[in-house]
């Protein structure tokens, strides 16, 4: 179970990181259809990669996993929220949703 956790942790770190850095442009377009603001966009963003980072050290310092688990969770529930406030479509929800399914393992198995 610690080594599909630690896929796991890979799996939405590497998610994250990408889609923050590569994908930008997406993180842009979606942050302004939801109404927020550019600086809520950077305090989100900013806390996703350190989160991020946190998931990735927590292979070899388990102790580190359990909140960044759950609060990278939180983060995909209040994704959710905003894809059904703007009324997307489910194949949008999808990312955000398998990232939240991963994130609550990881932290059940933290525990």
């Amino acid at each position: 179970m610690e080594f599909l956790s630690q896929i796991c942790q890979i799996t939405v770190a590497i998610s994250v990181l990408f889609v923050w850095v590569f994908r930008f442009h997406n993180v842009l377009k979606e942050f302004k259809q939801f109404g927020l603001s550019d600086i809520t966009r950077n305090l989100v963003g900013t806390s996703k990669i350190a989160l991020s980072t946190l998931l990735i050290v927590g292979i070899w310092y388990t102790n580190l996993v359990l909140i960044p688990s759950i609060l990278m969770g939180l983060f995909m529930i209040g994704a959710q929220y905003f894809h059904f406030k703007v009324k997307n479509s489910f194949i949008k929800h999808l990312p955000s949703l398998f990232l939240l399914i991963l994130s609550a393992f990881i932290a059940y198995s933290a525990l």
